[in-house]
């Protein structure tokens, strides 16, 4: 009733108040009921409005402004309805929302002052996905629609009893398709009945008893388990049928209301952000324009260094991300390009820059602006070095290490070195034969036709920036996806296609970007996706065992005399278990040394001397070799070792036929780059019986790949086609695309630009297609390559100038 605050008020020398708009005496007002909100105002002070009461205003204002948090309100007497509100803070008179002294730290997420906390500038949250939870709608209750409820063989007969109950109550077949179920039984499932009792009846060998409840609901079942829970394992368990979502407070803009209350030109930060870079530096180019002179002069330094930093991050090809995107979905092409931008930012000299190829994931039209880039680096003073088989970027350079003759072991000299035009003339450079046109990539003679109607349609597909994509892939070809980057590639090939048909086909929990339906499955019985992650994270991984070239070695062996005399079995010749395996370093050859505040160093075991085993297993030897000595063979030279085993031989020859004939067959995984995991990965395909039905999918298989390699990469592709199978790359690569016997082109552009099939057909056609960057470039790869255009060398001022 608010006694207590209207007698301080009373005894701190205040006599009249306003509550809910009507004036009394503080001693006169009545009895306020408690079930109701009141509006009470203190009447600070009463003044006539004449010369002389500046100081009486100003004292009255501070205590009242005091009285009210920051918040004062000045009536006429005469005509009360004519009010102003005055606040002392950025404040919402209404609300009362306020904004603290606006500072850098307010937009940034990364900062608790600036952070969303809802979501801890996450922009994200989790929450229990239905469509995770019940992945086939095709699926009956009994047949274990609720993937949490049937993740074994037998499910828990508590489930099915509960089921059983709510059939019963709800009137519905245990029998029946999950996508065939009332929406509203579906929904009682799924989130629980409400206030509804549901009589359950359980029998557990021991009783039989009736429970006469609400039903919780599968999905609030499993937030309560995850809430409550202590252990790590059933967290872990749970969060499999997880999905993010945007944060519902701040939009998925990661900041804090105070922040995103701040606009400039009607665009709070998160919006600016969530605008590509090249649509974000024409936002702040327009912006410049709207400013009057005044504001012009506050932010001209700090438009300056936006417009900089956005035009470096164009001109590096990257015009399509936004700044908002997540790190860890960049290429690492991207990540390369986007750190390249930021040093020619700090304009330093004299600086030696050293880049890993840094064309990774770039179409040929934005090729240029990165050599531009890299051209103006040097120019302003620093030295550039780059690992680069790009054949612009090789003729674009002013000097030229060319490395070899092969790989692996089979390498390491220098074969040439000098100017393009000296590595061209050099014959033992493979390197200089590829760019003199000697050695090439041949266009297919003749090209695989599509048959009609065997295709895959991804239909109204819209993931990301894709505008309504309807795509035919056709089966049994070679199909190249191309465009710029950002057109939209990955998205309809890997998000959508991969995504949607591998939940069909392989039971896949992974979330297909948004689209209507898959048509075309019944001609395909699995999809793989043969990317670049690792095949092993720890030492213990190998190409051997990866490729299952590993057990016949084993069995060899243990079939040996020496071995069987001894009673050795396969089991002895594995360094993962007991028995033959070296236990000082447990079969790893190293020994981890943890190191406080520095990574973890690995050092070679002193026992086996890297070994991995121990001396009783090393004392087997076929043709003088031990297990040891086979592991630390070149591929190559295990093939010719095993030449005479069928099992071993033909397991190692896959590999070669991939390019990687020089790798040791025991080589750690980790010691493998991206382009040589997703090799060990096709030739482990290669080693499988072919049905005809299979789906590959490749993302860029030939980075950090030369020429030579690009050409013995495209015989294994072709391989899996002949065998009837279907092989989709996605590829900016024109040698590659040059021998596709299908192209689906996205684009025009990047982002917002792009997201629409440009062209499609055969390389001829898409040549044709005005419109089509890619095939703008494809016309002269598809020339042979005596004809082809060769590129000038750029530069030559400099070149000169060195020599």
């Amino acid at each position: 009733e608010y006694r207590k605050e209207l007698q301080d008020l009373q005894k701190r020398g205040f006599q009249r108040v306003k509550v809910d708009g009507k004036l009394y005496e503080i001693g006169e007002v009545p009895a306020l009921n408690k079930k109701l909100k009141h509006d009470i105002e203190v009447v600070v002070d009463r003044i006539v409005v004449r010369d002389g009461v500046q100081t009486r205003l100003a004292d009255s204002f501070e205590t009242a402004l005091g009285l009210a948090d920051g918040i004062a309100i000045a009536e006429s007497a005469d005509k009360p309805d004519q009010r102003t509100i005055f606040s002392a803070k950025f404040a919402c008179p209404v609300s009362g929302f306020t904004i603290d002294e606006i500072e850098p730290r307010l937009f940034s997420f990364n900062n608790p002052f600036g952070a969303c906390p809802t979501c801890d500038g996450l922009g994200s949250k989790m929450y229990f996905d239905a469509a995770l939870v019940v992945p086939d709608d095709n699926l009956t209750l009994r047949e274990g629609a609720l993937a949490p409820w049937s993740k074994s063989a037998q499910p828990s007969p508590y489930y099915m009893q509960t089921l059983e109950g709510l059939a019963k109550h709800y009137k519905f077949s245990l029998n029946s398709k999950w996508k065939e179920l009332p929406a509203k039984v579906r929904q009682a499932i799924l989130n629980g009945s409400g206030e509804d009792i549901v009589p359950i009846a359980y029998d557990d060998g021991m009783r039989s008893y009736t429970i006469k409840k609400p039903f919780e609901g599968v999905i609030p079942n499993l937030q309560r388990r995850w809430r409550e829970t202590e252990s790590d394992w059933i967290r872990e368990e749970l969060e499999r049928y997880q999905s993010a979502t945007a944060c519902e407070a701040c939009g998925g803009h990661r900041l804090k209301p105070e922040a995103l209350a701040v606009k400039i030109g009607g665009k709070h930060v998160g919006e600016v952000c969530e605008l590509s870079i090249a649509d974000t530096r024409q936002w702040f180019l327009d912006l410049d324009k709207k400013l009057n002179a005044k504001q012009r002069d506050i932010a001209a330094r700090i438009l300056k260094e936006i417009n900089e930093r956005l035009g470096f991050l164009v001109n590096v090809g990257l015009n399509y991300l936004t700044l908002a995107r997540a790190s860890g979905t960049l290429s690492g092409g991207e990540s390369q390009r986007i750190r390249l931008a930021s040093q020619i930012g700090s304009g330093l000299t004299g600086v030696l820059y050293v880049l890993d190829e840094p064309s990774i994931g770039l179409h040929q039209r934005d090729n240029a602006k990165l050599l531009d880039t890299l051209v103006y680096l040097r120019d302003i003073g620093n030295t550039v070095l780059v690992v680069e088989h790009d054949e612009e970027a090789i003729r674009t350079a002013d000097y030229v290490i060319d490395m070899g003759p092969a790989a692996g072991v089979h390498g390491g000299e220098v074969i040439a070195e000098g100017t393009p035009a000296q590595i061209i003339a050099s014959k033992k450079s493979i390197t200089g034969q590829y760019l003199a046109g000697t050695k090439f990539v041949a266009v297919p003679a003749k090209r695989r036709q599509r048959t009609p109607n065997k295709t895959v349609r991804v239909v109204n597909a819209r993931a990301n920036n894709l505008k309504g994509v309807t795509a035919e892939f056709p089966l049994g070809l070679l199909t190249c996806v191309t465009g710029v980057s950002g057109g939209g590639k990955s998205t309809l090939t890997i998000e959508t296609l991969f995504k949607a048909v591998s939940r069909k086909l392989n039971g896949s929990r992974e979330i297909p970007g948004a689209h209507d339906r898959i048509e075309g499955l019944e001609w395909l019985d699995k999809i793989i996706d043969i990317d670049q992650s690792p095949i092993g994270r720890t030492p213990r991984s190998n190409p051997a065992t990866y490729t299952g070239a590993f057990g016949p070695i084993r069995d060899w062996f243990a079939g040996l005399p020496e071995a069987k005399t001894r009673g050795y079995a396969a089991g002895r010749f594995s360094f993962n278990v007991k028995g033959g395996r070296c236990e000082a370093c447990q079969g790893d050859g190293l020994i981890k040394i943890e190191m406080h505040f520095l990574p973890d160093v690995y050092v070679q075991c002193d026992v086996c001397k890297g070994k991995r085993y121990n001396r009783e297993t090393l004392d087997i030897h076929y043709r003088d070799k031990s297990i040891a000595d086979v592991l630390d063979m070149t591929v190559d030279d295990g093939a010719d070792f095993f030449k005479a085993v069928p099992s071993i031989r033909e397991k190692l020859q896959t590999l070669q036929q991939v390019g990687l004939g020089y790798i040791k067959i025991g080589q750690s995984a980790t010691t493998l780059s991206g382009g040589e995991a997703q090799r060990v990965k096709l030739s482990k395909e290669l080693s499988k019986r072919a049905t005809g039905r299979t789906l590959y999918i490749l993302d860029e298989p030939t980075t950090g790949l030369h020429f030579e390699d690009v050409r013995k990469l495209l015989e294994v592709l072709h391989a899996l086609v002949d065998s009837g199978n279907t092989v989709i790359v996605i590829e900016h690569n024109l040698e590659v695309i040059k021998t596709a016997d299908w192209i689906i082109d996205m684009g025009p552009e990047g982002g917002d630009g792009g997201g629409k099939i440009v062209a499609e057909g055969t390389p001829e056609q898409v040549a044709k297609v005005a419109e089509s960057h890619t095939g703008r470039y494809l016309k002269e790869y598809l020339k042979p390559a005596a004809q082809r255009t060769a590129q000038p060398a750029k530069s030559k001022s400099r070149r000169d100038a060195a020599a």
